[in-house]
């Protein structure tokens, strides 16, 4: 069954990838004629479609680019001449570094709070922890992270509003600087993984197997805590791991929002610029990460559930 589930996330991957670059092929207007401006003679045209390899069929293009890929070579951007491997390695490890922060936060605060609301169902903590998180993740991202800016940056002055990080900060610095946006992701994701936490449980203590914990006066507290939740995991599991797929793939508003040098703001600047092959390599990144965290899901759903390991 994981066998299963990984081949099909290699054929989905390779889907994504034909969709990826049949979108840049559709593109309207010529690559070649934006990059060097309407003063290009056609002769000058025609040598940079040449050297960018625009000039050869679109089929085997996709080939040398998807072999390029596999092989960890994302070709050079338009922009600067450089690397692109190395334009996306630092970014991307700032990118998975936010989502880091964020999940260290919204993960152990989501799973407590939903304990919490199955603990005391439907009363006042329960409406207003369902009525808090509901409306946090109603508001669009950026409306939160401008609402967030306001109260913890200009009125309190707590953390700076601009996420603006390098490699020669030490740890904690990077931690107070990317502070803001880890929480409004947090805002965002959280609602989400608690009410499942929360659902997932109540569904639970209507099992036989927890009414005769009942019947032998263990507390409440601890039938959730020991015998609930442990069962409820598998649920818990997928839609944990999934929002943290999106805490790394949905980070795109929220870094240009706090102008955080992610692999999010990076693609916003290369589609600005016309930096095709970045815009290709980011969004293929992002797929295959979605992609592996959404396998990951799937795969510890089946090892914490014993009728998927042991099915009759």
């Amino acid at each position: 069954m994981v066998a299963q589930r990984l081949a099909l996330g290699l054929l989905t991957l390779f889907v994504v990838s034909l969709i990826i670059f049949l979108g840049v092929e559709l593109l309207p207007g010529d690559l070649a004629e934006a990059i060097l401006g309407q003063s290009a003679t056609p002769e000058t045209v025609a040598a940079f479609r040449r050297e960018l390899g625009l000039d050869l069929p679109p089929h085997t293009r996709y080939i040398e680019w998807l072999g390029g890929m596999v092989q960890g070579d994302f070709g050079v951007s338009l922009a600067n001449n450089r690397e692109i491997s190395e334009l996306i390695g630092v970014r991307f490890k700032n990118t998975l570094f936010l989502a880091a922060i964020a999940a260290i936060i919204s993960v152990p605060l989501a799973v407590t709070l939903g304990v919490l609301a199955a603990l005391y169902r439907n009363s006042l903590f329960d409406r207003a922890i369902n009525i808090v998180t509901l409306s946090s993740i109603s508001f669009p991202e950026f409306f939160v992270a401008y609402i967030l800016i306001l109260v913890l940056s200009i009125n309190a002055n707590i953390f700076p509003s601009i996420s603006n990080v390098s490699s020669d900060i030490g740890f904690w610095e990077h931690v107070y600087r990317v502070m803001l946006p880890a929480l409004t992701l947090t805002l965002v994701v959280v609602a989400h993984m608690m009410r499942m936490t929360r659902a997932a449980i109540i569904n639970l203590l209507a099992s036989p197997y927890i009414e005769m914990a009942m019947l032998k006066g263990i507390s409440r507290s601890r039938i959730i805590t020991h015998h609930a939740l442990p069962n409820a995991l598998a649920p818990i599991i997928n839609v944990i791991v999934i929002n943290l797929a999106y805490l790394v793939v949905g980070v795109v508003i929220v870094e240009v929002v706090f102008v955080y040098p992610g692999l999010g703001q990076l693609f916003v600047d290369s589609v600005i610029k016309r930096d095709i092959p970045v815009v290709q390599a980011s969004c293929l990144i992002f797929a295959a990460t979605y992609i592996l965290l959404n396998l990951t899901a799937d795969v510890l759903s089946i090892l914490s559930n014993p009728r998927l390991m042991h099915p009759k």
